[in-house]
């Protein structure tokens, strides 16, 4: 099964690809994944978008769908992959529908509201990397680490001002995907703002009923 999951940062894209990769034994596969091994591995390809990356500058489409097509010819996608950040513009999509059949683009559909709320409420330790919620996983003690005793703190992605920016960008440039998808008969939009479990269920009931 051939699987992209769209949604807006903060929609619980990540969750959900992990569960579903675990489900149908297909590899979980991120853009960040692919550009951290190729960059680790110092690739002809990694090596290229590092030019960009060191002048802080978009890895551009071409390459990045270039890096994202090399990663599916592994031999653990024979069976499948589920896409998690990519594609990102109707351009990568495009490049994506010459070369790949997929099955479904999952959208995981969730309020700005609700993902600026959700986002907020995130803490992380500075010292060990254990992440907190203020609703969903609060810590023992206001404030401090469970695990090592330091002071959480609130990283700079999961301020409101940067959610916001992200979400702006996110609506200009990849919800046109949507459409995209919808056009093709591809896509399916699911309820993110139900329970986890509910939401991986909502999904696979409906790739079963289609």
């Amino acid at each position: 099964m051939k699987l992209i999951l769209l949604g807006a940062p903060g929609a619980g894209k990540g969750t959900q690809a992990s569960r579903l990769a675990e489900l149908y034994a297909i590899p979980h596969i991120s853009t960040g994944d692919i550009f951290r091994a190729n960059l680790k591995e110092e690739t002809p390809l990694g090596l290229k978008a590092k030019e960009y990356m060191d002048q802080g500058l978009l890895v551009p489409d071409e390459l990045t769908v270039d890096l994202v097509m090399d990663r599916l010819k592994k031999d653990d996608c024979a069976g499948g992959y589920i896409l998690d950040g990519f594609p990102r513009t109707i351009v990568q999509a495009t490049a994506l529908d010459e070369k790949e059949e997929v099955d479904a683009a999952i959208n995981v559909e969730v309020p700005d509201v609700s993902i600026i709320r959700r986002m907020a409420g995130r803490r992380v330790c500075p010292a060990c990397g254990e992440p907190y919620h203020t609703e969903y996983k609060i810590p023992s003690r206001d404030g401090v680490c469970d695990r090592c005793g330091a002071e959480l703190i609130i990283r700079k992605d999961d301020e409101a001002e940067t959610v916001r920016k992200r979400l702006t960008v996110y609506h200009d440039q990849t919800a046109p995907l949507i459409s995209h998808y919808e056009a093709a008969g591809k896509l399916i939009t699911v309820d993110g703002t139900e329970s986890v479990e509910a939401v991986t269920e909502a999904i696979v009931k409906a790739l079963k009923e289609r």
